[in-house]
């Protein structure tokens, strides 16, 4: 309708994704966040899990796949992301590359999934003030089935290493980042034709979506670009910085 073609679109996410995951992956370092929130949103590639072909079942990159995100609960940075299982061992490698961007004592709250306590032991020891806030909620169905939040009865704060301040315990800015996924990117709708395909694809339009939240995009409580309120940028990104740093990363890989 548009007369591009598929595969030009698709060789431009690829670029744009890869030049904004390197760039943000080399900036996002020595942080001086105090207080983060962890969480993690479903969304699924090829096809729902329910339908994937038994040749590929079990496979990484078909069904089911888990975004872990991090927020700064000060600047709304997100500091890191990770696309994965959602087990242990990539709570455990998303965890450690957060705990190494980080410069001090942080206190960290997450849901009560067991994973966390695993992961959080191994990527900050003892150093942390790490509490869960864990959720009760009503018998309405739950994962892919429910397209619609289920009636939270009530919360539970858990301390869990050093001593986080029973007031910061929230994962609320965390949770309000996974609806701002949802409306941002069409893939990660519940009910939708607009899945990825490929799971190369879904890792490109997170990191791109990422970059612009955290350095294109002002936030209205901050009324700068969570960037700009971490000290990791001077001024706001538009369009056109983000295109010539294509453009210099492209004109680096040639020179190379």
């Amino acid at each position: 309708m548009a007369g591009v073609s598929i595969n030009t679109v698709v060789k431009l996410l690829i670029e744009v994704g890869q030049a904004c995951a390197e760039y943000q992956s080399r900036v996002m370092v020595n942080l001086s966040c105090d207080r983060l929130q962890v969480d993690e949103i479903w969304s699924f590639v090829y096809a729902k899990e329910k339908n994937v072909p038994d040749q590929v079942k079990g496979e990484f990159g078909y069904g089911d796949v888990w975004t872990f995100t991090a927020i700064d609960a000060d600047t709304k940075l997100v500091p890191c992301w990770m696309v994965g299982w959602r087990d242990v061992a990539c709570a455990t490698e998303f965890v450690k590359d957060l705990a190494a961007r980080l410069t001090r004592r942080i206190q960290l709250t997450t849901d009560g999934h067991k994973m966390y306590l695993q992961a959080v032991e191994d990527g900050f020891g003892g150093d942390i003030d790490y509490a869960m806030l864990v959720k009760t909620y009503g018998n309405e169905p739950a994962g892919e089935a429910r397209y619609s939040p289920p009636k939270c009865n009530g919360a539970e704060k858990h301390k869990i290493t050093g001593n986080p301040d029973p007031d910061e315990i929230s994962t609320s800015y965390v949770e309000r980042q996974n609806l701002s996924m949802r409306m941002g990117m069409r893939r990660f709708t519940r009910l939708t034709n607009a899945f990825s395909k490929k799971l190369a694809n879904l890792e490109h339009a997170v990191a791109l979506y990422f970059f612009h939240y955290n350095f294109i995009r002002v936030h209205q409580t901050l009324r700068k670009t969570p960037a700009m309120a971490a000290g990791i940028a001077d001024h706001r990104w538009t369009m056109e910085d983000l295109v010539a740093m294509m453009e210099r990363v492209s004109e680096n890989e040639n020179s190379n």
